[in-house]
């Protein structure tokens, strides 16, 4: 699968652990994204997208879906950091459109915040 990468990916549960201790976040109302810095020149990204938040599985398929997609758009917002992304109630009702815009103003706002630091 050339599209998403396994690096690219957070996979391990330690992985996920080390964003989730110490995270700058940033959100809206359709989403909250998780970013800490990482040791490598591209970005890494886990999803936590749960039946809870987006009922319908296609919901929640399209929502992984345009948060790739914008993932693999800006890597120059996401080169170094490892982002966590999820979803609020609110996404499951956003269309496509309103969630990328979502998304890609998170990682232009934590690419700001991160450079700062």
């Amino acid at each position: 699968m050339a599209g998403f990468p396994r690096h690219h990916r957070l996979l391990r549960p330690v992985e996920f652990r080390a964003v989730f201790e110490r995270a700058t976040r940033a959100g809206d109302s359709r989403v909250t994204v998780l970013a800490r810095a990482n040791a490598l020149p591209y970005g890494r990204l886990g999803l936590a997208v749960g039946r809870r938040k987006i009922a319908l599985a296609t919901r929640r398929n399209t929502f992984k879906r345009v948060v790739r997609e914008s993932f693999r758009a800006h890597p120059e917002y996401t080169a170094g950091l490892d982002f966590i992304v999820l979803p609020k109630p609110a996404a499951a009702r956003a269309d496509r459109a309103e969630l990328r815009a979502s998304i890609d103003r998170q990682w232009r706002i934590l690419h700001q915040r991160l450079a700062r630091t």
